[in-house]
């Protein structure tokens, strides 16, 4: 693009960021490029200068400056193989969101030394207007289950708000060593992080202690295998970092094979166990933006299935539909 244009923002683009209205509309531009022309004020909204992290809103008009640069990324390649991956997950499909079943051990987000990950393959799926699915919430690597992605930057808002709003409802599925006692209540205590040999670990922190977030789950022992494991549904009310694997260590009962969280010395197992984090996210509820109510369930991974096996855990016999552990919420 070698001259001037002015473009306005769409109803739909409302709320999104410069740097990825840029993204969006001109993905051949790479972000340091586009950092140096804002900064010289080349790239303009309404007339104003900005910064990236601007947000937009529809009917304004932004001002691009020719762009040709020999030192632009070019967009990456579509992988088919990703796109593949990505839709042999698929619960749920409609116009607005996919439902993933994301596997164990799969990261969402990239990070460090992480390069596969849920959020990069997603790429291999954009929409007619060229916009990759966006990340709705967060699974850990290691938790299984029930996934939201957003087809759309409106659709992403919408589900965005309904998450902050705790308008979703999450229903986990763990197995822990020992029996929760009372079979059935309420986990409320403060969150903190603590810096350890191997990265952060999330602590249980008097309220007052700097950058302390409340949190809150439910949970209901839906069977028991002798007083060695149980079977625990677990309801999320607040969405904090490894929440529902502090909250089962903090009761006494640590989700079996948690790497971070494990805390029962000279513990030990049962023949025929799976191997990994045995947290599944089973199923979740939410308002679509047709004002329609979905509800998925995702069927649990192969490991977890394999110490159902073990410990005579049924799961179509239990799986109730209403009595989920959320009294009070």
């Amino acid at each position: 693009m070698s001259a001037v244009q002015q473009r306005e923002v769409h109803s739909d683009e409302d709320g999104m960021r410069l740097d990825r209205w840029f993204s969006l509309h001109f993905p051949q531009l790479g972000f340091g490029r586009l950092q140096k022309l804002i900064r010289n004020g080349e790239v303009k909204v309404d007339r104003s200068k900005v910064a990236t992290n601007t947000r937009l809103s529809p009917g304004q008009i932004v001002r691009i400056p020719p762009i040709d640069d020999p030192g632009v990324v070019k967009p990456a390649k579509v992988s088919s193989e990703d796109a593949a991956f990505i839709r042999s997950l698929i619960l749920y499909e409609d116009d607005d969101i996919y439902v993933l079943n994301k596997p164990f051990g799969l990261a969402v987000q990239g990070g460090s030394g992480t390069f596969r990950h849920i959020d990069g393959m997603l790429k291999s799926l954009p929409n007619k207007k060229g916009e990759a699915p966006r990340l709705v919430h967060r699974l850990d690597r290691d938790t299984s289950g029930c996934l939201v992605v957003a087809k759309s930057h409106a659709a992403a808002s919408h589900f965005g708000t309904v998450f902050r709003s705790r308008s979703a409802r999450k229903i986990y599925w763990a197995v822990v060593a020992g029996n929760p006692t009372p079979r059935q209540g309420e986990i409320s205590c403060f969150l903190g992080k603590r810096k350890t040999l191997d990265g952060e670990q999330v602590v249980v922190v008097k309220n007052g202690t700097p950058s302390a977030q409340h949190s809150m789950s439910y949970y209901s022992t839906t069977d028991t295998a002798s007083r060695r494991f149980a079977w625990v549904t677990l309801k999320p009310v607040t969405g904090r970092t490894h929440q529902l694997r502090v909250h089962m260590a903090q009761l006494g009962t640590p989700i079996i094979n948690d790497p971070r969280y494990f805390n029962i010395e000279n513990w030990q197992g049962a023949a025929g166990l799976g191997d990994g984090l045995h947290l599944h996210a089973r199923r979740i509820a939410l308002p679509l933006r047709s004002g329609d109510r979905l509800d998925v369930s995702a069927p649990l991974p192969p490991h977890m299935q394999q110490t159902f096996d073990a410990l005579g855990f049924d799961a179509a016999r239990y799986d109730a539909q209403s009595g989920d552990p959320e009294a009070g919420a």
